[in-house]
């Protein structure tokens, strides 16, 4: 990136500083577009269920700017030698029923010859410019709430090496397959600091970039941090994504571990995920009606897992 020219201009109100997760415009005084793309190879075998996934993720882009969801493109490579045209078309239908869901449109796409599948959206959302929520906001004092489990990536990868039997992937697919739509609208509603979602880099490396770009630390209780059954037992053996060891060389430099934090957490911390939670900072005397609100609209794997702490030498402290 650093050899990529910068672009000056004061209608992008959120640009690539910051690791946000996309970016925003200003087009007039109260409407600001978001704009994100993401692209995915096949993460379960039913391909109905991964077009879902796939979709529920790009689309999570926006909700944690605030946003709401206005169009979305298809992107899509394939080997049309080796696929069948029925299976592209599940897909397809898998991300536009989230889509759907999302209130949004669809309004067409991309497709391209491939050896490898890949199956992506680029989504643009709206915004007032005096609501937009960045990963940058997040103050001393806040709480963190996670809004689902992580240690998917561990129990996907497992799935797929037939270390574990499929009925226990149902909490997972679910998750997965769930849209961060009414955990946004609520956290607007409610009024919060910052967000992000934690996706690929984990939830600590996602930690990491909103804790930086905050100036700030946070410091998260392992024992709050809500784990998908039988993540921890496929941690403790071979289990682990090439990502997920990516994650740690690259951001364990800005963590302070407690000595009595396990090998087997700390891979799940450091786990990619595919469609996963929305990580708020709000302030400590909003957390419990954020919490209830969360409640109260089916959004029950949230948990404080956290608070935000003064600027260390450290990003992210991770505690018991």
């Amino acid at each position: 990136m650093e050899k990529i020219p910068g672009f000056e201009d004061p209608r992008l109100l959120v640009g690539t500083e910051t690791a946000d997760d996309a970016g925003v415009y200003q087009v007039t005084d109260d409407l600001a577009l978001i704009q994100t793309v993401d692209i995915f190879t096949p993460l379960v075998d039913d391909p109905t269920i991964f077009g879902q996934i796939v979709a529920a993720n790009c689309l999570s882009d926006v909700w944690a700017m605030g946003g709401e969801v206005l169009t979305v493109l298809n992107l899509l490579g394939y080997p049309p030698k080796k696929m069948d045209t029925d299976v592209v078309c599940e897909i397809l239908k898998g991300c536009a029923e989230k889509i759907k869901e999302s209130d949004a449109v669809l309004c067409g796409g991309h497709t391209w010859m491939d050896p490898e599948l890949k199956v992506g959206l680029a989504v643009t959302g709206i915004v007032h410019p005096d609501r937009i929520i960045t990963n940058a906001g997040a103050r001393p004092g806040d709480a963190l709430i996670l809004t689902k489990s992580i240690g998917s990536g561990i129990l996907s990868f497992g799935a797929i090496q037939d270390e574990i039997e499929p009925s226990r992937m149902e909490t997972v697919i679910q998750s997965m397959t769930s849209l961060n739509l009414s955990a946004s609208r609520i956290m607007v509603e409610v009024g919060v600091n910052a967000c992000t979602d934690v996706t690929g880099f984990s939830l600590l490396g996602h930690s990491v970039e909103m804790a930086e770009a905050s100036g700030v630390c946070f410091e998260i209780s392992v024992s709050d941090v809500p784990v998908f059954d039988h993540a921890l037992e496929l941690a403790g053996g071979n289990t682990v994504l090439p990502l997920g060891r990516q994650n740690e060389l690259s951001f364990k430099k800005d963590i302070d571990f407690h000595p009595e934090i396990s090998r087997d957490i700390t891979r799940v911390l450091f786990d990619p995920q595919t469609s996963g939670g929305l990580l708020i900072s709000v302030e400590d005397g909003k957390k419990e009606v954020l919490m209830k609100k969360l409640e109260t609209h089916d959004v029950r794997s949230a948990k404080i897992i956290g608070r935000v702490v003064e600027k260390t030498n450290k990003s992210v402290r991770v505690i018991p």
